[in-house]
C-alpha cells in the first residue's frame, strides 16, 4: 500500500478506497444502528468523515485530471463514479489502477 503514496494517482486511489469504506460503514452499520437501536452516535461521527473524504476525492480528481491532462470524458467518469454508491471501487479497478500500472515507478 505504501507504493500507492508515491504519486497522485495512487493517492487518489487511496482516497477513493477510504471514501468507499466510509460509505459501507455508514450504510451497513451506522444507519441500521440509528434506526434499529436508536443509536445515532456512529452516524454523527462517520457522516462528516465520509463527507470530507467525498470532497477530498472530488478535489483530488480535478487536480490529478489537470496535472495528468486527462480527457474530459475520463475526468467526468471518475467524478460521476464517486456520486454512485461504491462507484469509487469500480473506477479504481477500471481506470485508476490501469493508469498507475502504465506509469513506471
Amino acid at each position: 500500500m505504501i507504493h500507492l503514496l508515491k504519486n497522485n494517482i495512487g493517492r487518489l486511489r487511496i482516497i477513493g478506497f477510504l471514501e468507499g469504506i466510509s460509505l459501507l460503514v455508514l450504510v451497513f452499520i451506522a444507519v441500521p444502528l440509528k434506526y434499529g437501536w436508536n443509536e445515532a452516535s456512529l452516524v454523527k461521527m462517520i457522516g462528516p468523515v465520509h463527507g470530507l473524504l467525498f470532497l477530498l476525492f472530488v478535489f483530488t480528481t480535478l487536480g490529478v485530471g489537470i496535472e495528468k491532462n486527462w480527457s474530459r470524458p475520463v475526468t467526468w467518469k471518475v467524478l460521476i463514479a464517486c456520486m454512485i454508491p461504491f462507484g469509487t471501487f469500480y473506477i479504481d479497478r477500471t481506470i485508476l489502477k490501469k493508469m498507475q500500472e502504465k506509469r513506471p515507478g
